[in-house]
């Protein structure tokens, strides 16, 4: 089977790509390699449409294949806050962090998407779950607000 062929042909490719680069993302757009960038496209596509075949799927999987490309950038920009929290102790990743600029970018982000309901509930509980603070203006009232009350509780007064 031709198909079979040529399919085979290019999986062969990719392995031998991944072999070099580490990975399987090759673009549909890399013109050194447009040819397997169309082809693995393609391969997500058919997999979105169910069209695409078990073994393949298999195949695919077994050298680890990223389906879809906008699900691993989510996560491996979780997985990078999660990391600037444990060294950080916030998940509170400033746009004008030079070292995290593209981190602070994504917080913001998940920000706007909270705030215009755009952003998936799993995503909202795996963000809460790591202490992520929603809106910034809000946790400073309230961090200032417990501020004074615990100054006011020493001094009986809230002239500060």
């Amino acid at each position: 089977d031709t198909l079979e062929i040529a399919w085979n042909e290019h999986f062969e490719e990719l392995c031998a790509f991944k072999a070099e680069n580490g990975h399987c993302n090759v673009s549909q757009y890399d013109k050194q390699n447009k040819s397997l960038g169309q082809w693995v496209n393609a391969q997500r596509v058919s997999y979105k449409k169910n069209t695409l075949r078990s073994d393949h799927i298999q195949q695919l999987s077994s050298i680890g294949f990223i389906w879809d490309l906008l699900e691993y950038a989510w996560n491996t920009n979780f997985d990078q806050l999660c990391a600037f929290k444990g060294q950080s102790g916030h998940c509170d990743v400033s746009t004008n962090d030079e070292r995290n600029k593209s981190l602070g970018k994504w917080v913001s982000t998940q920000r706007v998407s909270y705030k215009k309901n755009t952003l998936r509930s799993d995503r909202i509980q795996q963000l809460s779950s790591i202490g992520f603070i929603w809106d910034l203006l809000e946790y400073a009232w309230n961090t200032n607000f417990d501020q004074l009350c615990a100054f006011k509780g020493q001094s009986g007064h809230c002239d500060v």
